[in-house]
């Protein structure tokens, strides 16, 4: 089993390492063919790269955060991590149509 942390911020690395999370693997983009069974992925995915690590057996954890508005789309610290709440929230995800007609 491998775990991945998704993100090119800083800060969500610094917020992981002072929460004790054990990543073996840093990545700043998934591709989900290297996503094994057992496998954990942490970080903020698209709906459909999270919907593919589940369907590949890995299991999915969102880094949350309640980001008030003006702060949204700054670089955000650690310390900021932690006061907007961050978390780390398991998902399961699937694809249940392709297109709305579905």
């Amino acid at each position: 089993m491998t775990t991945y942390l998704i993100t090119r911020h800083p800060g969500a690395i610094e917020w992981a390492a002072q929460q004790g999370v054990r990543v073996d693997k840093l990545i700043a983009h998934l591709d989900p063919e290297l996503i094994q069974p057992g496998d954990v992925v942490i970080g903020t995915l698209p709906v459909q790269l999270a919907a593919d690590v589940c369907a590949r057996g890995g299991r999915f954890f969102n880094l949350t955060l309640d980001v008030p508005p003006q702060f949204r789309g700054r670089e955000l610290s650690a310390d900021n991590l932690e006061a907007f709440g961050a978390r780390l929230q398991a998902f399961e995800v699937r694809l249940i149509a392709s297109q709305v007609s579905e």
